[in-house]
Parts: C-alpha cells; sequence; structure tokens
C-alpha cells in the first residue's frame, strides 16, 4: 500500500519541481509506466518507475526493482516505437528508489554525474543477464533484455538514469513544502494538506480505467500552480481579475437563450422581457469571465465547484424560508410571487460572496453563477430553481411550456 501510495505522492513531488522551469508540463500515471511526463504532446517525454523500500538498503543489481524496471520499459517502448522494438527518439528512463546503489554496480554508474559510464554499465548488465546462476525471479526479463541486438541494448542503457537514495514516504512532505516554496508558517500544514487532497483526487482521475468520463488524461503543473495559488490565497486574500466589460446584450444575444433552461426557470415565476434582460448579462459575462479563469489558470474547475456549492448553500437558506408557507392548494399567481422573492432573495444573498475566500468579487459574477446553476437544474444532483415547483417541473419541461402556451 505505501508503495501505491509513494508513486502517488512521487508524482506530485516530481510535478512541483518542474513547475519552476516548465509550467507545460504534464504528468499522468499506469499508462505506459508508472509515472510519465509530457510536454504538450502524446508521446512521453520521460518514464519513470518508483519504488519505495522503507528499510534502507542497497539495490541490488540482480534484484526485481531493476530487472522488472527494465522490462516495463522495454515493453513501453515496443508500443512506442512499433513496429521497431525501440522508437526513434528515445524518452528519459528514470529508476527512482530510496535504496542505494553500491558502488562498482551497474546501476552506479548509470547515476547522473561525472562517474557515469554507459559502457561499462552495459558489460556489467550483458553479464548479469546472461549469468546461470541468476535469480529465477528475474529469468524472463533478463532474457527480454538480451533478445534486443547490440545496438538497441545500447540506447536503452544509454536513455537510463538512476536515482538511488530518494525520500521515503515519511520525508516526501518536507521536500514537496520546499519544491512549492510553502515557507515555515502556523498555516503550512494546513497548504500541504489541502494540496495533497486536492492531488489524490487528481490521481483518482488519473487512475481511472472503467468510466472515461470521470478519466483525466493529464495534470499539468500549471494546474498545480493555480491550485496553490487558490489554497495560499485562502490564507492571504487576493482578488481574481476582472476581465469582462459589462453591456446591454443584443435582441439576437438575448433570443440566443431562449429556450434554455436559464429562461425557462425566469418565465416559470412571470419575469418580464426587461427583467430577464437584465438577469441574463449578468449570467452571460459571468459565464465568461469563469471561462476565462479557467484558460488562463487563474482558477481551477475544483475552485470554482467550492464556489457555486457556496452559492447554492446561500440559495438553498433563501429557498427554504421564502417557501415555508407554500399548501398545496396555493393558486399559481401566489407561487410565482414567491418565486420571484426566491430570486430576489438570492441575488442579494450572494452578490457579496467572493469567488476566492479573503478576496472581494463583482456582484454579477454571484448572481451570473446562480443562473448558471439554475440553467442546469435538469441535470444537476443538487438543482438550483426559483418556482416553489421547480423541481418537479425540471424533469418535463417541454409539458410545462406546452401548458403556458395553452
Amino acid at each position: 500500500m505505501t508503495g501505491y501510495l509513494y508513486q502517488c505522492e512521487l508524482a506530485l513531488l516530481e510535478l512541483a519541481e518542474r513547475s519552476w522551469h516548465d509550467p507545460a508540463a504534464e504528468v499522468r500515471m499506469e499508462v505506459l509506466d508508472d509515472i510519465e511526463f509530457l510536454h504538450g504532446t502524446g508521446t512521453p517525454e520521460e518514464l519513470l518507475q518508483s519504488k519505495h523500500r522503507a528499510e534502507a538498503g542497497q539495490l541490488s543489481e540482480t534484484g526485481k526493482d531493476v530487472w522488472r524496471s527494465l522490462a516495463s520499459w522495454i515493453d513501453a517502448l515496443k508500443l512506442l516505437g512499433a513496429p521497431h522494438p525501440l522508437p526513434e527518439s528515445m524518452p528519459l528512463l528514470r529508476l527512482v528508489t530510496t535504496q542505494i546503489a553500491a558502488e562498482g554496480t551497474f546501476p552506479f554508474v548509470l547515476r547522473r554525474g561525472a562517474h557515469r559510464n554507459v559502457e561499462r554499465a552495459l558489460a556489467r548488465m550483458d553479464e548479469v543477464a546472461k549469468d546461470a546462476e541468476g535469480p529465477d525471479g528475474t529469468l524472463k526479463d533478463r532474457q527480454l533484455f538480451l533478445q534486443l541486438t547490440d545496438a538497441e541494448r545500447y540506447r536503452l542503457v544509454d536513455a537510463i538514469e538512476i536515482c538511488d537514495g530518494s525520500p521515503v514516504m515519511s520525508d516526501l512532505d518536507s521536500s514537496l513544502a520546499k519544491e512549492l516554496a510553502i515557507r515555515a508558517s502556523p498555516h503550512r500544514d494546513a497548504v500541504l494538506d489541502q494540496i495533497k487532497g486536492w492531488w489524490y483526487r487528481m490521481s483518482v482521475g488519473l487512475l481511472e480505467r472503467k468510466d472515461e468520463a470521470k478519466r483525466r488524461a493529464s495534470v499539468s503543473a500549471q494546474e498545480l500552480l493555480c491550485r496553490l495559488e487558490e489554497i495560499t490565497e485562502q490564507f492571504a486574500g487576493a482578488n481574481l481579475p476582472i476581465t469582462e466589460t459589462l453591456r446591454r446584450l443584443t435582441e439576437a444575444e438575448i433570443a440566443a437563450y431562449d429556450d434554455q433552461m436559464v429562461v425557462t426557470q425566469m418565465r416559470w415565476i412571470n419575469l418580464s422581457d426587461r427583467e430577464i434582460a437584465t438577469h441574463l448579462r449578468d449570467y452571460h459575462y459571468a459565464r465568461a469571465q469563469r471561462s476565462e479563469w479557467l484558460r488562463t489558470f487563474k482558477v481551477t474547475e475544483g475552485g470554482l465547484e467550492d464556489y457555486e456549492r457556496e452559492l447554492w448553500h446561500e440559495w438553498d437558506h433563501v429557498f427554504a424560508k421564502r417557501t415555508r408557507r407554500v399548501t398545496d392548494d396555493m393558486p399559481e399567481q401566489g407561487r410565482q410571487d414567491i418565486g420571484q422573492m426566491v430570486l430576489d432573495g438570492t441575488m442579494e444573498a450572494v452578490a457579496d460572496k467572493p469567488a476566492r475566500p479573503g478576496s472581494t468579487t463583482a456582484g454579477w459574477i454571484g448572481r451570473g453563477t446562480m443562473h448558471s446553476l439554475a440553467d442546469r437544474a435538469a441535470k444537476a444532483e443538487d438543482p438550483v430553481g426559483w418556482h416553489p415547483d421547480y423541481s418537479s417541473r425540471c424533469q418535463h419541461p417541454d409539458d410545462e411550456q406546452d401548458e403556458q402556451e395553452q
């Protein structure tokens, strides 16, 4: 279990390291290798094997950690280089292990540095692979290595980098805090906990195989930095930039929304066209502003979801209060009046809600975001609406429209 958790946290640490010089770097897991890094293409630039051993010890040049990593790389490279055994452009092949490579072994001379010697490592690997006395547990892996041509074996070994002596699981937090530049403060642990909580949700998406809709292709360093900013600014406060300039919508722009649930919900409570146009302006520009924040990594999808949950709770209080006196025999006019009070009360309640804790946000962002929630009412698990009977009406909006026309 620790090994699997180590793989997830190591991926986060490695992504944090890359964020300093390559914010466009992307990470994925368990596609071709334990961890892979890409840069704007579907072809990985690096394949990484993670090996965690709780007890300190030497990295054996005859052991499973080394030879199974080699076999895994050979299989992955065959897929990348099909129909050839190895691709023309070789990715970096890294073995990250908590164990130590002993001096004189081939893992030792495949470490980064002046002592690196590919020819020496290859000669020793050939000896180990051909040794009939070698462990049975690595026999198939060693045979797979020997099936490569001399030139292929050299290219393979030349791409390998051994990163031994890596931090064990319990030491990763301090390394992560350093790479994310999280200074020692009373909030340090809280920031780390939130980053790791977010990352484990991302990891589930990366590892998802059954539900393609929930599966993530990769996570970028930009997303990590954006989430870090969101979390740290909960303790400092900073306003999100407003780039949209409000203006009246044209008749064509208003008409484009006529068949959407956002307008249908307002018609259920008998709002005038003038009021609908005003609310649509908030909806139109809030949606554009949120998209801009996402596109420019000013906020993450998770950050916006947190904001929407806050707004939902404000609406829920207003709706419960305004509809408590609704009875089954209340006439439609009365229901519409209450629906208008729900809408007005909600708009007032959410206007001052910040999109980022500790900051201030233009009122039209909150109001427009509430209309976005209302627009999704027919599909949402926790739907939002104004009319007291909005929930049942959302299930059959066409029937309601037919009744109104009659």
